[in-house]
């Protein structure tokens, strides 16, 4: 999966292509839901927010606090208070097992919630390891190539008071399935 700005797209990018892993070994639901929010094949929303894509396409990265994480995925409001999985407005936690309850460095994709069994679309990216989050969000994937581009974005348009709101508006330009 890739998100950042399409090749040739003819102006300056925000965000650099960043390619990660996803496990669907390890938690399938988990990984198909970010997946097909990557390819926005499912089309719209379909809770009380109204009917907006179910795409991260256009999205806005809400919270990024430097050092810790690059945070995005709220496909309905866009500041960190919706979002909407493929599955209806959440879906419960998969597993913490193994490598999906483990947030031992930078670099791993997770989920972003408000509290048990409460995922939706939003996810984050840590920027170090994050133990005290193990337990409370599902690692379903890690970056692969472009790492190093979003520590150097955090770094700039990062928040260090909690990440909200960001300093730089950093947005997804494009994302899919490679």
């Amino acid at each position: 999966v890739e998100m950042g700005a399409p090749p040739g797209a003819g102006r300056e990018r925000m965000l650099p292509r960043v390619v990660v892993e996803l496990w669907s070994d390890t938690v399938p639901r988990t990984a198909e839901n970010f997946r097909a929010l990557c390819s926005g094949e499912k089309g719209a929303c379909k809770s009380q927010f109204g009917s907006p894509p179910l795409c991260y396409k256009g999205n806005q990265l809400h919270r990024i606090v430097p050092g810790q994480v690059f945070q995005g995925g709220d496909i309905t409001s866009g500041d960190g208070r919706g979002g909407e999985s493929i599955y209806g407005r959440t879906f419960p936690d998969e597993s913490f097992d193994g490598k999906a309850g483990k947030h031992d460095r930078k670099g791993l994709l997770s989920m972003a919630n408000s509290g048990r069994n409460s995922n939706g679309s939003q996810f984050f990216i840590t920027l170090d390891a994050l133990p005290h989050l193990d337990g409370k969000h599902v690692v379903f994937g890690r970056v692969v190539e472009g790492m190093a581009a979003v520590e150097a974005i955090a770094d700039v348009a990062g928040n260090a008071a909690g990440g909200m709101p960001t300093k730089r508006r950093v947005t997804i330009e494009d994302c899919g399935v490679v």
